[in-house]
């Protein structure tokens, strides 16, 4: 019985020294002190505000109508709420007393200025591939903004997932802190899309699967996935039949990410927050090099299809006839749409993906593409939830997924149901 119990606690043991082990990887890089003596110039504060943008954090760290990155916003997951920290330089409440290397530890390693883990719901999984130069303009930037007095929210987290022994062991797991390793096979123009979709972008953080725990299998893994909470369905970024770009022109994708609308496409849902908030406002040559690296996740095929419409379907049956009473009038008689205002609806990957959680959210609560500058007054479709029940609408997309050439499944009541009670 001894012999037992001497294993248990050897065993005890090693687990916690691999745990402590994997919490101290890289820890070495962030020791040294760069606490700028004098104020950044401008133009490292300029650089520091556009990357900023590229990584969208003004979008979690900003409550609607609050102070610029003042903190407070609560980012749901499946184990509680993360709300968002203040940003601002306020010494008491912000981030005024950090130091460079102390911002690049919380950025490449997880970690507070405190020694606290950070919670992945920030995205460090992705920013540890973010440059230390890059990390010092953004931090530069940071304290150029007016200091906002507002202490931290604490996180409403259910237990275990409150402590930070669980999040060791999450990271022990599941965390590798690493740095963008250029590919010297690929153009300077692909690296560059590389680095900003994979780290500042972090688009992982949403086109990925995740598992029991909330980890996908890689920070590199674009195969698409629900959104955990949400439950909208990011589609695959390198597949042909879901998100894949490779058959667009690179113009096509350009656009798209600046406007939100292409000659392919429009974006919805919570995409239209991150054209908003941020691929807007990144360069033409960024733009090109995210859609170059797009582009090579999924090569054109013969798999890859155009919005070009179909022959008409007959508005047969309660589904048709759902169509040609609601929608008909916009999206046309052969779901061909109107180009520059409604999307079309045959030979539409959106439409056709296996996961018809998106079809049913915009339905529901209506599609908007986001406002923006080379778009500020898009078309948008009204929400239905108080017109079409859970049957109706399992009708009429059936019909749609069904009609023009697609060839999607059916959808069943429950399937309306399940995404309509979801929040």
């Amino acid at each position: 019985m001894k012999r037992v119990a001497l294993v248990v606690v050897l065993l005890v043991g090693l687990s916690a020294g691999w745990v402590w082990f994997m919490n101290q990887r890289d820890e070495g890089s962030l020791s040294t002190s760069t606490s700028t003596p004098t104020p950044p110039g401008a133009g490292l504060v300029a650089r520091g505000a556009y990357l900023a943008r590229a990584g969208n954090c003004m979008g979690c760290h900003t409550l609607p109508g609050g102070p610029a990155y003042g903190g407070g916003r609560g980012v749901p997951t499946p184990f509680g709420t993360v709300y968002a920290p203040n940003l601002t330089p306020d010494v008491a409440t912000g981030i005024g007393a950090w130091t460079n290397a102390e911002f690049w530890g919380a950025l490449h390693n997880g970690r507070s200025r405190d020694g606290r883990l950070l919670y992945p719901a920030f995205p460090y999984p992705n920013y540890t591939q973010v440059t230390r130069e890059d990390s010092d303009a953004i931090h530069a930037y940071l304290q150029s903004l007016p200091a906002v007095v507002q202490p931290n929210r604490p996180h409403a987290l259910q237990f275990p997932f409150d402590r930070q022994v669980a999040l060791a062991v999450w990271r022990a797991l599941y965390f590798h802190p690493a740095q963008h390793a250029p590919d010297s096979s690929r153009s300077a123009e692909w690296n560059r899309g590389a680095y900003l979709v994979d780290g500042l972008g972090h688009c992982n953080a949403c086109h990925s699967s995740r598992n029991a725990l909330g980890a996908s299998s890689s920070p590199l893994d674009l195969a698409g996935g629900l959104i955990p909470v949400q439950n909208w369905y990011a589609p695959s970024l390198a597949d042909a039949e879901e998100a894949g770009v490779g058959g667009w022109e690179t113009q096509q994708v350009v656009d798209l990410l600046r406007t939100g609308v292409s000659a392919q496409g429009q974006v919805t849902g919570p995409m239209s927050e991150v054209v908003q908030g941020s691929t807007q406002h990144l360069s033409e040559p960024d733009l090109r090099a995210m859609a170059t690296y797009l582009k090579a996740l999924a090569p054109a095929s013969a798999a890859a299809r155009t919005l070009a419409p179909a022959a008409g379907a007959a508005m047969a049956g309660p589904g048709g006839k759902l169509y040609e009473q609601h929608c008909a009038g916009c999206h046309g008689d052969a779901g061909e749409g109107v180009p520059g205002a409604y999307p079309a609806l045959a030979g539409n990957r959106a439409v056709t993906l296996p996961v018809v959680a998106n079809l049913v959210h915009i339905v529901l609560e209506g599609g908007f593409a986001p406002a923006t500058a080379g778009n500020p007054r898009p078309y948008g479709m009204p929400p239905f939830a108080t017109v079409l029940g859970d049957e109706a609408l399992a009708q009429l997309l059936s019909f749609i997924r069904g009609s023009w050439g697609n060839q999607a499944g059916a959808v069943s009541a429950l399937d309306v149901a399940r995404f309509r009670d979801d929040k």
